[in-house]
C-alpha cells in the first residue's frame, strides 16, 4: 500500500512542537513529557502547520536539500512513525 501524500498532518491536541534552548534542539511537548527530535525530524516537524500536505512538505525540503536520495520516502516514514506514536493526525 502506498502512502497518500495528499494527506495534511497536524499535531494532535495537547502536542506542541518548539525549540527548547535547554535541550539545544527541537522537542515535542505533550502532557506526559517531552520527546527530543533529531535534526531531520525537526526540519519535518517545523513544516507541520495543518495547511501543508505531505507532498508540499516533501517539495519544500527537496528545494532546501536538492538531490537527497529517498527524501520523500524518509518523510513518509517519519509521518508513519509519528502517526503510530500518536504525535500527529493525517487528514
Amino acid at each position: 500500500m502506498s502512502f497518500d501524500r495528499s494527506k495534511t498532518p497536524t499535531w494532535r491536541m495537547g502536542y506542541r512542537f518548539q525549540y527548547e534552548p535547554a535541550q539545544k534542539g527541537h522537542v515535542l511537548l505533550y502532557p506526559e513529557g517531552m520527546i527530543k527530535l533529531n535534526e531531520s525530524a525537526a526540519l519535518i516537524g517545523g513544516l507541520i502547520d495543518g495547511e501543508r500536505d505531505v507532498a508540499a512538505i516533501i517539495a519544500e525540503l527537496d528545494a532546501q536539500f536538492p538531490g537527497v536520495p529517498e527524501l520523500g520516502e524518509d518523510i513518509e516514514q517519519f509521518m508513519e512513525v509519528a502517526r503510530a506514536q500518536h504525535w500527529i493526525e493525517l487528514a
